[in-house]
């Protein structure tokens, strides 16, 4: 069994977990969407996470739909003491697997509670309001997402969430969103060729709350890419694995959730993301997303 609390813990509210986790939206078939093509192959890359001292897996009922939730349940309830499940609300998928916005008071208590049902869980440790933020849907300001946060906040309340977070979420809407009840964790798009939430993740690091960055291996320009091959050559590593420890080692707020269908690929994460960066190879990564 690794050792994950070597990359350092941090907090989600009053709960303590590695900062190497793992997200299970690739569980899923193409786009997210389906059962994926080898359910055992699923089950064993979950199995193996917690395996390897992962404590922290993120999900979504709109994975699938319900497909990465029932594959979790299936793989590992009974949960091992200690592992943290975070999910998001606010989205939902049609027939043909779009993205819609799913905000409305109805629809968010609804997905707490098909959470719950696919989870097998009596209460969520971390749920995220996801906000849509597309130019042709409203209800995406700082007012509006404090009101869905609200309705969060009912159920958390009634002892069905232990911690609130955010999903896609600038300043302002995280400050909304803090008046109604404390935000544990913003879960955004960041990586070495998208750093533009460079200010947030300091701002919420003197707060005391965690950064979660998606799609954390990606979005690389050719240009970019053999930027980060150099590095990569030179200290002997995947570029995937100095990827993430260039998050891991930006912030001490950072919480990866690198996700994965391999068990061999997760075992090349965990394991890679270990490795140190000096303070020449920091300065070349920084400058790729510049």
């Amino acid at each position: 069994m690794t050792d994950t609390t070597t990359y350092g813990t941090y907090t989600l509210g009053d709960l303590t977990v590695g900062r190497m986790g793992y997200g299970a939206m690739q569980l899923a078939g193409p786009h997210v969407f389906g059962p994926p093509a080898d359910r055992d192959a699923a089950v064993a890359v979950l199995r193996e996470a917690i395996a390897l001292g992962i404590d922290h897996i993120d999900t979504s009922d709109f994975y699938g739909p319900h497909v990465t939730n029932q594959l979790i349940r299936e793989a590992l309830h009974p949960y091992p003491e200690g592992l943290r499940i975070v999910t998001k609300v606010g989205a939902r998928r049609d027939d043909e697997g779009a993205w819609l916005p799913a905000a409305s008071p109805d629809e968010l208590r609804a997905a707490v509670h098909s959470n719950l049902d696919n989870l097998g869980l009596d209460v969520i440790d971390v749920v995220n309001l996801r906000i849509m933020d597309t130019d042709d849907i409203a209800g995406t300001g700082p007012g509006d997402v404090a009101r869905s946060y609200a309705v969060l906040a009912e159920l958390q309340q009634q002892g069905l969430i232990r911690h609130l977070g955010l999903s896609e979420a600038g300043a302002e809407q995280i400050a909304a969103a803090q008046d109604v009840a404390p935000v544990v964790c913003v879960q955004n798009l960041y990586n070495l060729a998208n750093s533009r939430d460079g200010d947030l993740i300091d701002s919420l690091a003197e707060q005391g709350v965690a950064y979660v960055p998606y799609f954390p291996l990606g979005g690389f320009t050719p240009l970019q890419s053999g930027a980060l091959d150099v590095v990569a050559d030179r200290v002997g590593s995947s570029r995937m694995s100095v990827a993430l420890a260039w998050l891991l080692q930006r912030s001490p707020n950072i919480l990866l959730i690198p996700g994965t269908s391999s068990v061999d690929h997760l075992r090349e994460n965990v394991a890679g993301a270990a490795i140190e960066l000096d303070p020449d190879d920091l300065a070349e990564l920084d400058a790729i997303g510049r």
